[in-house]
């Protein structure tokens, strides 16, 4: 009865593993577009912050800043919340964002978050652990002179097999001496997606 038992389990195993499908990998272009589930993804990362960025760089605020200090601006990129109903990981966005500014060479980008912490905390191990002639110094960190925030919104819509899911995304850069909002973008994406 046991013998049975035992190759009873064995063939259904055997049986299931059969009728599982096998699972393909395969190397595709980075800049290749793949939108398997209609939610938001790396393409949508990097369109809204290349043409954001752009809108942004194109605007007078910059020529302004320019004229009246003599130098560019330095921009630090805060918090963009994620307010859809998707679990959004904003890192990507920002660093996004971050690489188009930079990469502009017509505005500077200083350090936020967690990534700022952990360059004091290494300055302050430089006081003790480096040499003196290496060492870097306290207070001579760049300051900001704008910073940029925003938020991404969705709204999804929805009937038997088919829904359209509308991303917007608000982004506004403010002046920190002033509290000025100098400039605000808006991008928005449509999906449509049937299953």
């Amino acid at each position: 009865m046991k013998k049975l038992f035992f190759s009873a389990i064995l063939l259904a195993a055997i049986a299931f593993t059969n009728c599982t499908p096998k699972r393909q990998v395969q190397r595709i272009d980075p800049n290749q577009v793949v939108d398997l589930s209609g939610r938001w993804n790396d393409t949508d990362s990097k369109l809204v912050a290349e043409e954001m960025i752009k809108d942004v760089l194109d605007r007078p605020w910059r020529i302004n800043f320019e004229n009246k200090f003599g130098k560019k601006p330095t921009v630090i990129i805060g918090q963009v919340k994620n307010k859809t109903s998707e679990h959004i990981d904003a890192t990507n966005f920002i660093k996004n964002m971050e690489r188009s500014f930079i990469n502009s060479g017509t505005v500077s980008v200083v350090q936020s978050g967690d990534a700022r912490v952990e360059a004091r905390d290494e300055r302050n191990d430089q006081q003790t652990f480096a040499s003196e002639e290496s060492r870097k110094k306290w207070g001579k960190e760049k300051g900001a002179d704008f910073i940029m925030s925003g938020v991404i919104t969705s709204i999804v819509d929805e009937y038997k097999n088919q829904k359209v899911v509308s991303y917007q995304i608000n982004l506004e850069l403010t002046d920190l001496e002033t509290n000025e909002k100098v400039w605000i973008g808006e991008k928005q994406i449509k999906k449509f997606v049937k299953n």
